[in-house]
Parts: structure tokens; sequence; C-alpha cells
């Protein structure tokens, strides 16, 4: 007699799927629970200058906002780090610090147990006990590892593909990422890294872009980044927005600022909202496409507030917000993790999923870094659950080849971790170049994802 079996339930048939999705409603965490925020009210917490008066700036101001929650273990591992490995100096909005261990218990070893293995602090508060032991720095690491200041034209506008140029308006954020791409300009000078400085007046330096900028048409998209444009006082970046919009093979502007979620509340300051309405408005009366790029990589810090910064900000006429976030282990580097953040900012905050950059190959960054084939299998694995229009591309950013996605190589040795890239085009600096095109640039694998005669290799080539 043939046995009968109950036909799977629906939660039983999404059970057996690698992802399950379910919808989560956007929490904003409650920062009372931090000491020295216990009496901070909404009104507060809400207002920008709030915020970056309050900046965690160095350990005495963590000391103050944490209390007693965190205990010395975890100040000892920060000190190490700070001397010996950090290329950021340390700056975090509340808004950001928020965002980190915001479930765990309020007693010290506890939480302290928690913040060290939160991802959120793990990319935005290093400490050494993260760091590669055995390579901390790959040896092809460089500070400014795209090698964007190379490609300069003028002081801090990249001209760096084609028909797109990257302009670097200023300097500093609103908050200072571990991992930033640029960490040779960006933010103050550390033990470690003595900063590079822009040398020109902002007035002058906006004068020769914008100048560069008319003398060259082929120019028609233009990314205007830092540093973090939330940096720039508003009356200024309105300025040359608009003197952008003027430039009539300009088709494509688009602003690059993590403020978005790491302080929302400088996107919906009325002055803000209402200059970026006057912008969003010329550019629409231009044929131009203006939208915001932000960069979250974790779902815990996608909240209501930011939510409200993103629908402010499309609502006012920008035509897209979009995220470009980088891939990190112990941070994201899970199909799991990259699915939810994906789904939280794009069902929940109107903010598409764009790019998962491969995190660059600049010093100490190699506990951070996927290898080729890891980024490939997290493409696999992320494909089919989302929108096809709001499915990231992970991106390997090749040094003087540019965005690649991960199966665009030419050619992958895996033993060594080595991978070979080509290119359709030349940037600024070899325009002479007659083997540019045809030349393979190479790219490296974190060398702690090799086996071991790659490890023993590299190990001798040291």
């Amino acid at each position: 007699m043939t046995a009968v079996h109950d036909a799977p339930t629906a939660l039983e048939r999404l059970d057996r799927q690698p992802y399950t999705y379910v919808r989560r409603e956007l929490v904003e965490p409650d920062w009372r629970r931090f000491p020295g925020w216990s009496h901070v009210t909404e009104a507060q917490w809400r207002d920008a200058q709030w915020q970056r008066v309050n900046c965690v700036k160095n350990v005495k101001q963590l000391r103050k906002v944490a209390g007693d929650l965190l205990t010395d273990r975890f100040y000892d591992d920060l000190a190490k780090d700070m001397d010996a490995f950090a290329t950021m100096s340390m700056l975090i909005p509340p808004q950001m610090f928020n965002t980190m261990a915001v479930d765990a218990e309020l007693s010290p070893d506890a939480f302290t147990e928690a913040f060290l293995n939160d991802p959120v602090r793990r990319y935005m508060l290093p400490v050494s006990s993260d760091r590669d032991p055995h390579w901390p720095s790959h040896p092809h690491s460089q500070r400014d590892s795209l090698h964007e200041a190379e490609m300069w034209v003028v002081e801090g506008l990249t001209h760096r593909y084609p028909t797109k140029v990257l302009a670097e308006m200023v300097s500093t954020c609103p908050q200072y990422c571990g991992h930033c791409t640029r960490m040779d300009l960006v933010g103050n000078s550390t033990p470690l890294i003595d900063k590079h400085k822009l040398s020109l007046k902002p007035v002058d330096r906006q004068d020769q872009m914008i100048e560069y900028l008319k003398k060259t048409p082929g120019v028609r998209d233009v990314v205007v980044s830092g540093g973090d444009v939330a940096n720039v006082p508003w009356p200024q970046l309105e300025s040359f927005l608009m003197r952008l919009l003027d430039i009539e093979t300009v088709r494509d502007v688009r602003l690059a600022t993590k403020a978005l979620a790491g302080l929302p509340q400088h996107w919906l300051q009325p002055r803000v909202v209402e200059g970026l309405e006057r912008v969003a408005r010329t550019a629409s009366r231009r044929g131009v496409n203006l939208a915001i790029h932000t960069h979250v990589n974790h779902a815990q810090s996608v909240t209501p507030l930011v939510a409200e910064a993103a629908r402010t900000a499309l609502e006012v006429g920008v035509r897209d917000v979009r995220n470009q976030g980088v891939l990190m282990k112990g941070v994201n580097a899970t199909s799991d993790d990259l699915l939810d953040l994906c789904f939280a900012l794009q069902g929940e905050a109107n903010i598409l999923p764009y790019y998962f950059y491969m995190c660059d190959m600049i010093p100490n960054a190699e506990h951070w870094r996927v290898s080729v084939w890891e980024a490939q299998e997290l493409q696999h694995a992320i494909m089919g659950y989302l929108p096809g229009y709001a499915t990231p591309r992970i991106v390997c950013d090749v040094p003087y080849v540019g965005k690649r996605w991960v199966h665009q190589f030419a050619e992958y040795d895996r033993e060594l971790g080595i991978s070979y890239w080509t290119k359709n085009y030349r940037t600024g600096i070899e325009l002479e170049d007659p083997e540019a095109l045809d030349r393979r640039y190479p790219y490296y694998d974190p060398i702690s994802t090799l086996g071991e005669a790659g490890q023993k290799w590299w190990t001798d080539q040291a």
C-alpha cells in the first residue's frame, strides 16, 4: 500500500529555498540605551547640527557615549589599531553609531562582545584583532589604489573614463569609514598615514573644473563627490550644480553622499531640501538626469530616517537614489546579508541597489577583501530573488582599467590569486599609449584566500 504524505505548506516550501524573504519593518534603534545619550530628545536627534556636534571623534568621546558598556578589552584593542593600522581617523555621527549592536544585552561583557562582532562597527571603527595577522596589507596595496590623482586634469577632477569625470569637491566627510578608497586624501592624518591635501581654494578649484568641462564636450556624466558633498556648504554646492547644468553637453549628474545613510538629518534640513528641489527642477527642465548615490553596507543602517531622507529627495524631483556598497568580509559578504540589505533598501527605503564594489587594495584592508571567485559565488547566489532592475552588480574596480563585472576577467590564476583584465578605452594618461587596449592589467586576491602553494609563493616573493 502506498504511503500518503501531506503536501508541504507554503512556509515549508519557502524553507527549502537557500534564502527566505521576510518583510521587516524599519526601526530607529533607541539611542537612549547609550548612557551618554540617555536624555537626548527626538528633536535633538533629528537636528543635523546636533548630530555633527556630537560625533564620536576620539576615545574620550567614545567613553562618554558608551559609559560602562564597553570594557577595557575593546579600548585596548582599539588603541593598538589606532597606533599601528588605522588609515582613517575616527569620526562617527550619532546616527551611524546608533546602528551598532542594536539588540545587545546592556551589561559590559555582553555588550562588548556584541559590539566587537557587529558588522557596522567592523568597518566604521576597526580594531587590531580584526586585521589579518599575517597579511594586513597586500604587497601590491597602494594609498591611491585606483590612481585617481594620477588622472587629475585639474586638481580634484579625475578624467578616468571617456565620457565620465569624478569631481572631488572636498576632502572631508561627515563620517570616516575604515575602508575608504580615498584614504590618501580624505580625513585627518593618522599615526600611519600623513594625508595629502587639496591646495587650491574651493572657488578656484571649482572654476577650473567648470572650465575643463566646457572645453571637453565628450564628457556627459559628472559624479560630484569628495569626500562627501554633504560637507560642502549648500549655497556653494548649489551654485556649482547650477553651473554644471548650464553646460549643454553634461547630461548626467550624480551626487555622492554616504551622509544619506550616516547623517540623513542633513538631507532633511529645510534649506537643503528647498535647494535640492531648485536643482532638481532645473535638471528636469534641461533634460539632465540627477541622481543621489549613497553608501550603505548593512541592513542595520537602513532606518526610518534614512528612508525619509531618500523619499524626500525623490519627492522634490531627484530622479533616482541608488546605493553603492562595498563587499566586505565580516560585514556583508554572505548572500543572506546582501539580500537582507537589498530588500531593506529597495522595499522599505526606495533606494535602488546598484553596485557592490570589491574592497579596494588599500593598506591594511586584507581582512575585509574577498577574492574574485568568492565575489562570483555571491553574485550567483543573489540572482533571482530581487527584481532584475534592483539586482546589484558586484564589480571589481581594477587599477588603470575601471569597474568590471566580476566575471569579465581575461585570465585567472586561482593558485596565485592573480586575475588579468582588459579594457576598451584609454584613460587620460594613456592617450598616447598604443598598447593600452591590448595590455592585461593584474588584480590580486587576498593571500589568505589562497591554498598552501599560493600562500607559499607569495611568502617566498616577500
